[in-house]
């Protein structure tokens, strides 16, 4: 009598973003990884751009199931990003996601912006819960955006890591998509963050009622002449994948501080 074979079970996907549940760039990553496993959305209710990795304490959260393109199973939170990946896995999946991908985010998250990002936030928090995941970003701001480059390269680095045989449980990705015809772009390129920031400063202005308030401006600096970042890769029409970590550790310091210091 021939033996069963038992139907391996599909991925859990997990997909979340910072731009609001309502926003193109969430529904172009879900078409993206359709198919690929069972696709469960829980996204903010309201844009949280900018709101790095804060979570909610001292006010009510709410989750809410939704229609979704496309007959997904989706949720709107009223919280944080974070927020959005933490109820995922304790009230509605009731278990951690095989993968977490986080946007297509309206905007570059390269280099220092990783920092105060939502979208990776969102991503980070998943890998420091064990799970794998990906935080996607489109060089785009506008919301009539092109995502057809971002939905191809995210599928693509999808399957590579549901085909990986033993993926790391804390592996997190940063992926920027450059804002670019799909036939131009030349492919992927692995880096590493580069060291740029925005010069800011805040414009000083005043309200209807001449009361001052102030605007943050400021413009994007670029410190680091490598070929091997982020920055470089996006300017010369690369897809850019960055290795992330929430071990924000220098080692190299550490190792320096225990030899020279009298302690």
């Amino acid at each position: 009598m021939a033996k069963s074979v038992k139907k391996k079970e599909e991925p859990v996907i997990l997909v979340t973003n910072d731009d609001g549940i309502t926003a193109p760039g969430i529904q172009a990553l879900v078409e993206a990884v359709k198919g690929l496993g069972k696709v469960v959305v829980v996204a903010p209710d309201k844009p949280q751009s900018g709101m790095g990795h804060a979570i909610t304490i001292g006010q009510l959260l709410r989750l809410q199931k939704v229609n979704f393109p496309g007959d997904v199973e989706a949720y709107s939170c009223s919280g944080t990003p974070v927020d959005c990946v933490k109820l995922a896995v304790d009230k509605i999946l009731h278990r951690k996601p095989d993968l977490c991908v986080s946007g297509v985010n309206h905007g570059a998250n390269h280099s220092i912006n990783v920092i105060y990002s939502g979208t990776m936030s969102a991503a980070l928090e998943a890998a420091i819960e064990s799970i794998p995941s990906v935080g996607f970003s489109l060089l785009d701001y506008s919301i009539e955006a092109d995502f057809s480059a971002a939905t191809k390269y995210a599928r693509l680095i999808v399957q590579q890591l549901l085909e990986g045989r033993s993926l790391d449980k804390h592996l997190c990705l940063n992926v920027n998509i450059p804002a670019s015809p799909e036939k131009l772009i030349k492919g992927i390129k692995i880096c590493r963050q580069a060291y740029a920031k925005y010069e800011e400063e805040f414009d000083e202005r005043k309200d209807p009622t001449g009361k001052k308030y102030y605007w943050l401006t400021g413009e994007f600096q670029n410190f680091d002449k490598g070929r091997d970042t982020d920055v470089w890769a996006l300017k010369n029409n690369y897809v850019s994948v960055v290795p992330v970590q929430f071990d924000l550790t220098n080692y190299e310091l550490k190792e320096k501080l225990e030899k020279n210091w009298k302690l």
